[in-house]
């Protein structure tokens, strides 16, 4: 009997991660490379370069269309007075060049590349120039294959600078959240640290970045619409606090798409048991890092809120390397409204207590704020707990 019972939970296992592996999915990856920026005279014209590469090693895969939805986020569509859209491939094995709006399905061969040149040209109110944020480029495609066909949806910002305030003042402020533009993957981490840091702050401070806007640099979110909750995931997901951003069946997808079915089956039942007997929190220990890391929709700010949003990756060689450039201490930290401090990595070990106590208050903001960056001034830490 108990031969048979370990028998069919084997060959069930194997059955559902079969499925998992068969899954309809597509080997095709969109990102964007480059943009520019163009003020005329009385409009704002962008620019973006876009890559579509095709990672199988063997599969061929068609693209029968690609629609483009520019965005600008900050303002109404009252404040906008006209946005035009032109989309123009670069395939490199066109024979000839396409003259009109007409998207001509294409073919990606195997670990081969076509480009996408994308011009959004806008022109918006005067009074709603310093409300724009960025400008959020929103693709709908299509991938048809031996998977068979279905709708794919990628989007990245096209971001709008701000001037970057290289001076801290001069008052007794523990920590001085950094404001920056809204971050993208068009933004490279180390560089915006950079750009961002004041020119007068000490050796002795320490540099922090929240983890969802580090993993957002790195492409690391996915757009709802990709997600195809499965009947397992729909069950799985009924397990944790309405709050928990695996409470829904997309959130838990993701998990099981990252982490596979069998092991976040295995973590379930297993937290679940040990959860009745007082032991809390077995579950994302056994489910990966990512478990603990992943953020639902509307866990970021717009026009990420549509998007659940993954944890960064190679944090500890990124501090190491921020911290050799930047000639300071640097973190990557994930901090909630309840005072919880995460210190995912930090080039230097001992400053862990120290950022600890500094962050207790969530003095970033990654809403309206635009603060995801955080300068800890430990002199004045150290001064002030000396003076208590």
């Amino acid at each position: 009997m108990l031969t048979s019972t370990i028998f069919l939970t084997i060959i069930t296992f194997i059955l559902i991660e079969v499925n998992h592996y068969f899954r309809q999915n597509s080997p095709l990856v969109l990102k964007p490379q480059e943009f520019k920026k163009i003020n005329l005279d009385s409009t704002q014209k962008y620019i973006a370069w876009v890559e579509i590469k095709n990672l199988h090693k063997r599969m061929e895969v068609m693209i029968p269309y690609l629609n483009v939805n520019p965005q600008l986020i900050g303002i109404s569509k009252d404040e906008i007075v006209k946005i035009n859209t032109n989309i123009k491939p670069f395939h490199p094995d066109a024979e000839n060049e396409q003259k009109n709006d007409y998207w001509s399905a294409y073919i990606i061969k195997s670990q081969k590349s076509t480009f996408i040149k994308i011009e959004v040209e806008f022109k918006i109110e005067d009074s709603a120039i310093n409300n724009l944020k960025c400008l959020w480029i929103d693709i709908e495609w299509g991938n048809y294959g031996p998977f068979g066909f279905f709708k794919k949806f990628d989007g990245f910002v096209l971001p709008n600078y701000i001037e970057a305030n290289k001076e801290i003042s001069s008052n007794s402020n523990l920590v001085d959240p950094i404001k920056t533009h809204l971050l993208g993957t068009l933004d490279d981490p180390i560089s915006i640290l950079k750009y961002y840091l004041p020119i007068n702050h000490l050796p002795t401070d320490i540099l922090t970045i929240g983890e969802s806007p580090l993993a957002i640099m790195q492409g690391k979110y996915i757009d709802y619409r990709n997600v195809n909750a499965s009947p397992l995931s729909r069950l799985l997901c009924r397990g944790f606090h309405p709050t928990s951003s695996l409470a829904s069946a997309c959130g838990m997808q993701t998990l099981i798409n990252i982490s596979s079915p069998t092991r976040i089956i295995i973590a379930w039942l297993i937290g679940g048991i040990l959860k009745l007997f007082g032991v809390k929190g077995m579950f994302y220990r056994l489910a990966g890092e990512q478990a603990r890391l992943i953020d639902d929709i509307t866990g970021t700010t717009p026009p990420y809120d549509k998007c659940i949003v993954l944890g960064p990756e190679n944090t500890k060689n990124f501090c190491m390397e921020a911290s050799k450039q930047l000639n300071i201490d640097v973190a990557v930290v994930d901090v909630n409204d309840l005072g919880r401090v995460k210190i995912l990595s930090t080039n230097k070990i001992e400053n862990t207590r120290i950022i600890k106590k500094a962050l207790t208050s969530n003095p970033a903001g990654n809403a309206n704020q635009q603060t995801p960056i955080v300068l800890i001034r430990t002199d004045k830490i150290i001064s002030k707990s000396h003076d208590n």
